[in-house]
């Protein structure tokens, strides 16, 4: 399996220079992905084999690097990852490229920021495939100060919080701007509201690993949503379901079931 890093473009919004590939088969369907804090299109989608696995399948891969990761512009203002903002760059990624609308696919916090894309842009999003995010979306998922305190932190040793100590150690494997992750961290979490999901009546897969101590349920979101199926990723937890072959299978399935495969 070839899991080398694509080409990557950029594009502006809102005076960020942003970085995305677009890859996959260029006739084939588009899948607009959106990966999870502290992480980037490659750590969530090239590496895991998601590019090589939805481009085998015949689809154009597309995937942005949020403001604040991977090869984005990195501002250090909390008030600029609110996920209204960065579902605006979603969008505005897809204007650029010309694509009216796409199957959108997001991981942990990129789930969050395509449940916005779905509220506030409803044109664009053919469907929707929530990763490592279930009921968390509408009710919270725990304190997480502790972690902007971890990367903030002079050093991991210092740090003894455990999920701090685990993204803190992520944050430094991915080389990220710490900084901009922990402002990232303040503001990205913003809820949205049971009564909003519920009008998102597109066909939406929601996965979540079943040692995910973070998500939440996902079958409790899918309840609330009108075309929503939910789906228990096996002996997973948050850092291991993104690449797991029975979420990837489950998403190809689902892709194919909606194009009447």
């Amino acid at each position: 399996m070839n899991l080398d890093a694509p080409p990557f473009s950029s594009f502006h919004n809102e005076g960020l220079e942003l970085a995305y590939f677009d890859d996959g088969d260029p006739a084939g369907d588009p899948i607009l992905l959106i990966h999870g804090f502290a992480s980037s299109a490659n750590v969530n989608w090239v590496y895991p084999g998601w590019l090589r696995t939805l481009g085998d399948a015949g689809y154009r891969v597309i995937a942005i690097d949020n403001r604040g990761h991977g090869a984005s512009a990195k501002p250090h203002d909390p008030e600029a990852y609110h996920p209204s903002a960065m579902a605006g760059d979603a969008a505005a990624l897809l204007t650029h490229l010309g694509i009216a609308e796409a199957h959108v696919m997001g991981y942990s916090m990129g789930a969050r920021i395509s449940a916005f894309l779905a509220i506030e842009h409803p044109h664009r999003v053919r469907s929707l495939v929530f990763g490592g995010l279930g009921i968390g979306m509408c009710d919270g998922v725990g304190d997480w100060d502790p972690i902007a305190d971890a990367l903030l932190a002079p050093s991991l040793d210092e740090v003894t919080h455990e999920r701090g100590r685990m993204f803190r150690a992520f944050a430094e494997q991915t080389k990220s701007d710490r900084l901009a992750l922990a402002a990232c961290i303040r503001t990205s979490r913003d809820l949205v509201s049971r009564q909003d999901i519920a009008k998102v009546d597109i066909p939406t897969l929601i996965g979540v690993g079943t040692k995910d101590d973070i998500a939440g349920s996902p079958h409790e979101l899918a309840e609330l949503m009108p075309r929503a199926l939910a789906l228990d990723i096996p002996n997973r937890d948050h850092m291991l379901a993104v690449g797991d072959r029975v979420f990837k299978k489950a998403a190809l399935d689902f892709y194919s079931e909606l194009e009447g495969r």
